[in-house]
């Protein structure tokens, strides 16, 4: 299956995209820029939480298909996003006690892609990706994927740490992978669960870090202190998963 990214061009285009709750991933801006119809499109994308990134018109021209582009580009996801809602429906309709991945930060669509994909194999209920400082769910992200986002719902959310406060409260734990943590296997990661994962360089960011309940460690015997995003990410869902086929 081929997925692709849309482009939308030219200042009408794009104010009507944002009120009509397309899901756009990225604003192209022309830095310095302060008209009327630029000032509106900026706030409609900030109330969507969509990145915006001020760049040059030579940038501008360089991305435009028209020739167009008035001053803004904005980039349509290449696959629709799904409420928290529907990964809670998702938990709720398999039988099983709920199992989400909560990315944080991951930058590297090649990562992200691979991520939902084992996400998807390891029986998760849903993938939940932050709206800023993150990768969207671009062409080269559900390539990676290998179609999982068919089965999979992914999730873009505001603010990581309410959403792990507000699930809690649901009755969820979360762990979060952390190299001075607790020793995978002597973590109890049986019950509702959500994995977090932090970014390629940063790793878990500090609040969502405090927020999560466990922290695990991947036991290495290498010279090198980390793993890459998307392998420590398997790693860790599949010990959930052999706890879970002992319980």
């Amino acid at each position: 299956m081929a997925y692709s990214e849309s482009m939308i061009e030219g200042r009408n285009a794009v104010i009507e995209a944002f009120r009509s709750g397309k899901s756009i991933d990225r604003l192209y801006v022309l830095d310095g820029c302060q008209d009327g119809p630029v000032m509106t499109i900026k706030r409609e994308a900030k109330k969507s939480g969509c990145q915006i990134k001020f760049v040059t018109k030579e940038r501008l021209d360089q991305m435009s298909e028209t020739g167009k582009h008035q001053g803004v580009i904005a980039v349509a996801a290449a696959y629709e996003y799904a409420e928290l809602e529907d990964i809670k429906k998702a938990a709720e309709e398999s039988g099983e006690p709920p199992f989400i991945f909560i990315l944080d930060g991951i930058e590297d669509p090649h990562n992200l892609g691979a991520i939902i994909r084992t996400a998807h194999q390891a029986g998760a209920h849903g993938v939940i990706i932050p709206k800023n400082r993150a990768v969207g769910l671009t062409a080269t992200v559900a390539r990676t994927s290998a179609g999982a986002l068919n089965y999979i719902p992914v999730c873009k959310v505001t603010n990581l740490t309410q959403t792990i406060e507000a699930l809690k409260k649901e009755g969820y734990w979360f762990v979060s992978a952390d190299m001075d943590g607790t020793l995978m296997y002597d973590l109890d990661l049986k019950g509702p669960i959500g994995l977090v994962i932090g970014s390629e360089g940063e790793g878990v960011s500090r609040l969502v870090k405090e927020s999560c309940d466990m922290h695990a460690t991947i036991p290495m015997k290498g010279k090198l202190d980390s793993l890459n995003a998307s392998v420590a990410a398997g790693i860790l869902a599949y010990e959930v998963v052999r706890q879970r086929m002992k319980a």
